[in-house]
């Protein structure tokens, strides 16, 4: 009976060892490590670049200078008496939310089905995007009216019209603020009932027609050649490489050998 204990005894220790580590070595990680072990890492350059980049810092402030450039083009053409408008997205348009994507990152969860968002829409810190402070006090002083229309939850309006106004972005009230509900077309419709839209901002396409909102991308990249007399005047794009359409899109390789220098 002795003889037969020890081989068992050893295996037990064996086991228990062997949990120990397994305990020590499963405890948390840096998000650098986490991303490498995870399928959400192919999210991390896109998220270091629009967080981290000078060149991103510098294209959105760029963007935002032509878009007041136009914006005062547009403005005195416009007849006297009109009531004026703009149409801008929320989210990685004037606002800044890479800080949820590089925690949900770290923490080895996929950002992309947004079952994160409602927590950060809550209590988020959003930060503003390069230059969209500036435009959008332009834009009120020269008395345009303002229309933030995000797809953003209407059950968090109160959190969410808080949330901008505590950006310092102006016109940040119930009037100016309009989140998901009727699709992006509709709330359009309803702001140029009463106003001449002049200019619309967004990171997406569906921002700005809901034609581009069913189409594939290659669809997409036709209706964007159709309308490119309003890119830069009526429609401003901001840069987004965190997420879109096109991230399931397969890419277009050279077809030739890898030849790399010794």
């Amino acid at each position: 009976m002795k003889k037969a204990l020890v081989p068992a005894l050893t295996i037990l220790l064996v086991l228990i060892v062997g949990v120990i580590g397994y305990i020590l070595n499963s405890g948390p990680v840096s998000g650098d490590e986490a991303a490498d072990d995870c399928d959400v890492s192919a999210y991390t350059m896109g998220v270091k670049w629009q967080q981290q980049s000078a060149e991103a810092m510098a294209l959105q402030g760029q963007t935002y200078e032509m878009a007041a450039r136009q914006l005062d083009k547009a403005v005195s053409k416009a007849p006297d008496g009109e009531d004026l408008a703009i149409m801008t997205d929320l989210d990685e348009t004037a606002i800044d939310n890479s800080k949820l994507l590089a925690r949900d990152i770290a923490k080895c969860h996929d950002f992309s089905g947004w079952d994160t968002w409602d927590d950060w829409e809550q209590n988020g810190e959003p930060t503003m995007i390069p230059g969209a402070l500036e435009f959008f006090e332009h834009a009120d002083q020269l008395g345009v009216d303002i229309y933030y229309v995000s797809d953003r939850t209407e059950e968090n309006r109160a959190k969410n019209v808080e949330a901008i106004a505590k950006l310092g972005l102006p016109q940040a009230d119930d009037e100016h603020v309009m989140l998901l509900g009727p699709p992006k077309d509709e709330r359009r419709a309803k702001v140029e009932a009463n106003h001449t839209l002049l200019m619309q901002l967004g990171d997406t396409l569906h921002d700005f027609d809901g034609a581009f909102a069913d189409a594939s991308v290659d669809e997409q990249r036709e209706l964007v050649e159709k309308n490119r007399a309003k890119f830069g005047t009526e429609w401003i794009v901001l840069p987004n490489p965190t997420y879109g359409d096109w991230s399931e899109s397969d890419l277009d390789a050279w077809d030739a050998p890898v030849r790399a220098d010794d």
